[in-house]
Formats: C-alpha cells, sequence, structure tokens
C-alpha cells in the first residue's frame, strides 16, 4: 500500500495530454483502468494487475451519461470522488482523469460508437442503447489517454466482449485484458450497486452466484444446459429476484446456444428489489 500519498488529478484535456507526454518522455508504457467511480476492491483489482514495472497507471472515473437508459440511476449513481482518489493513492495509482462531461462530450458533439453482435442480447436488449454509450466513452478514453494496454473487469462480460470486437474491427494499438471478477467472502460479485441493497436483499443476493455455480457445474459435467438454465431461473425467483436472463453463451461471440467444445459463459441478470445485478461464470469447453 502507498500509505499518505495523494494521485495526481487532472480535469482538462491538455493537463492529461501533457501528464502523458511527460510519462512516455520517461519510455513508461501507459496503462488505463476506466471506471465510473464508486471504487471497490473489485477496481483496485484491475489497478494491482496494471502496476508493472516500467508502467504508468492511470484511472479514468467518469458516469457516463450516454450509457444509462432514461428511467436507469444516472442522477443517483454513487459520487465520491475524495475518497476514490485516496483509494488509487493507497493503490499506487499514477495519475486519476477526472474529466467533466462539457469536457468528454462538449457542444456539438456528433459521434456514436455502435457494435452488433455481441451488443444485440442480453443487457443490450435489456438496456438500449447501453453499449453504444459505452463503446463511445471507451473510444474516447483510448485516444485521450494514449494508452498501450487497458483492465477491464470480467463481471461485465458482454462489455468486455463489445470492446474487444471494437479494438479488433478498428485495428487499434491496444491490449484489453480482463480481470477475473473480484467477489465478498459469500460469493457476490463486487459492484458499486450493491450499496443500494438493504441487509435483508443483501442477504438474499447471494442467491444469485450459487445459483449460477449450480448450474455451472451441471452443465460442464455434461447435463442438459437448458434444464440447468430452468432450474437456476427458478431458484432465483424462489429468492425473490426478478430475473431478467439466465443464459449460456460463446464466450467470444456470446452467440447462445453454444458448442460444448467451445468456451462458453453463463450469464445472469436479475433485480433484487430496484437494484440490477449481473454476474457470470466460465465454462471450460467439454473434450
Amino acid at each position: 500500500m502507498f500509505e499518505g500519498l495523494n494521485v495526481q488529478t487532472v480535469r482538462d484535456l491538455q493537463g492529461l495530454r501533457d501528464a502523458v507526454a511527460a510519462f512516455r518522455a520517461e519510455g513508461a508504457a501507459i496503462a488505463l483502468v476506466p471506471t465510473m467511480g464508486a471504487l471497490h476492491a473489485g477496481h483496485m483489482a484491475l489497478v494491482e494487475a496494471a502496476r508493472r514495472p516500467g508502467t504508468k497507471v492511470i484511472a479514468s472515473i467518469f458516469v457516463n451519461p450516454k450509457q444509462f437508459g432514461p428511467d436507469e440511476d444516472l442522477g443517483r449513481y454513487p459520487r465520491r470522488e475524495a475518497a476514490d482518489a485516496r483509494l488509487l493513492a493507497e493503490h499506487g495509482c499514477d495519475l486519476l482523469w477526472l474529466p467533466p462531461v462539457e469536457v468528454m462530450y462538449p457542444d456539438g458533439f456528433a459521434t456514436n460508437i455502435s457494435v452488433s453482435g455481441v451488443s444485440d442480447g442480453f443487457d443490450g436488449a435489456a438496456r438500449p442503447g447501453h453499449f453504444d454509450g459505452v463503446a463511445t466513452v471507451v473510444t474516447k478514453l483510448f485516444g485521450q489517454t494514449n494508452a498501450h494496454i487497458a483492465y477491464f473487469g470480467e463481471k461485465d462480460f458482454q462489455q468486455l466482449a463489445v470492446i474487444r470486437r471494437f479494438v479488433a474491427d478498428l485495428d487499434l494499438d491496444i491490449e484489453i485484458v480482463g480481470v477475473p471478477t473480484q467477489r465478498d467472502d459469500d460469493g457476490l460479485a463486487l459492484s458499486s450497486r450493491n450499496i443500494y441493497l438493504d441487509a435483508d436483499e443483501r442477504a438474499k443476493a447471494v442467491a444469485l452466484p450459487r445459483a449460477l455455480g449450480v448450474a455451472a457445474r451441471a452443465i460442464g459435467r455434461g447435463d442438459d444446459p437448458d434444464a440447468a438454465l430452468a432450474e437456476a431461473r427458478a431458484t432465483l425467483h424462489a429468492a425473490g429476484f426478478d430475473v431478467d436472463y439466465v443464459a449460456l453463451a460463446d464466450a467470444e461471440t456470446l452467440a447462445e446456444h453454444p458448442a460444448p467444445d467451445r468456451p462458453r459463459r453463463l450469464l445472469a441478470a436479475a433485480r433484487m428489489g430496484s437494484t440490477r445485478l449481473i454476474d457470470n461464470i466460465a465454462i471450460e469447453p467439454n473434450h
């Protein structure tokens, strides 16, 4: 830990470019950790993964309005810049990029990045326009920081697939690294939205990773996937969840009903009260 330090914080684009130029003048590689703030141990795992010899770590905090729908939680999304900056400093982040909305989307902004295929189902279907907002802001962050490598959590697995797709399609010279989902002791995936859960909801929410774990083990040993998914949905309903989806998909294309000899991902989204939680588990190919 890097106790007692402050992280360099930049809010304007010229200041960011100057800082990046200074890092590059030292011969450093640039690693980017994009976030929307309300940081927790899951984000710090990304920072820790990015901290390599000869690398400068830039974390961004931007609550991106373009990835929130009209009935979603943009207004109440947690914002705690001072606490986030302290946490980043403690974990050795070199620079915090903290732009206001008018810097990211100035007057006249008219560009949209849209990725078809991997973005169509699951959260893409439940949250129209969400992944356009993600792809647009992440493309901007890549250009602004001129990063060599960027780190994303596997908890947001469809988001990671979307980013990998447009990076490949647009021939962007940046490496994308997925970092395994970080979990509380009882298995619930760490998320900034977990703070919305009251004590009773938090106790019930652990049914999500447990139900997925049961389904993943069944599918992994060759049981009928449809039966395993149906059982997971029933378990979540019984626990008090309103289920958006529980599905098995190809880990690269996110096509449903993947071949068993392909890497697969079990994906789920469900609401506990007013809080929407997502999770996923890898299922290795059957040989």
